[in-house]
């Protein structure tokens, strides 16, 4: 017997796909960017975000709340994450957004909104000394609309208010699931 829902089985299940969109769309466009600017602690966090999220996904269709409860945790250090992100960002606590941190000290990649974003008109500057040819301090960026810094900004902001839309979303169908758990007399009948 499955639990029942305050609305039909039908408004949960659309709801819970077109929550599962917005979630998969945000972070699949966020992993492409990431991945553009060779941003490898974010393009596993992203990662893990993705698979959390399909998982959340099937516990909810398959009456799973075990895989419910792993998403909430998830959620909250996703949340954490990207308060994390907005203040690396935003040089808050003595956190720098030029250092290699994001990148785990492999390469000298940064954001990729910081040479490619909106209105910005990139030139390449003729290195200084021989030999620092790979270097990105040479290439000059003008003309941008918004500063790469607040558009990282932005996708956390995004990523955080989406997750705790499906946070609470979450322990709406845990409570639901225990709650039924709770009226079911004989355990061996209802799952």
């Amino acid at each position: 017997m499955k639990p029942t829902l305050m609305w039909s089985d039908g408004a949960q299940v659309i709801y819970s796909w077109t929550l599962f969109a917005l979630l998969q769309l945000s972070a699949l466009e966020r992993q492409i960017f990431d991945f553009l600017g060779f941003q490898w602690a974010p393009i596993l966090g992203n990662f893990l975000h993705i698979i959390v999220v399909i998982l959340g996904l099937f516990g909810t269709i398959q009456y799973r709340p075990r895989y419910i409860v792993v998403y909430t945790v998830w959620t909250a250090l996703w949340v954490t994450w990207n308060v994390f992100i907005i203040c690396f960002y935003l040089e808050v606590g003595g956190l720098s957004k030029d250092t290699d941190l994001m990148t785990f000290n492999i390469s000298v990649h940064r954001s990729w909104w910081r040479e490619h974003g909106p209105g910005c008109v990139r030139r390449v500057l003729p290195p200084s000394a021989h030999g620092m040819t790979d270097d990105y301090t040479y290439v000059s960026v003008t003309g941008c609309i918004v500063d790469f810094q607040y558009l990282e900004v932005i996708h956390s902001a995004v990523q955080i208010l989406l997750s705790l839309v499906g946070f609470v979303y979450a322990c709406y169908v845990i409570s639901i699931f225990m709650e039924e758990e709770d009226t079911c007399k004989y355990y061996f009948i209802c799952f």
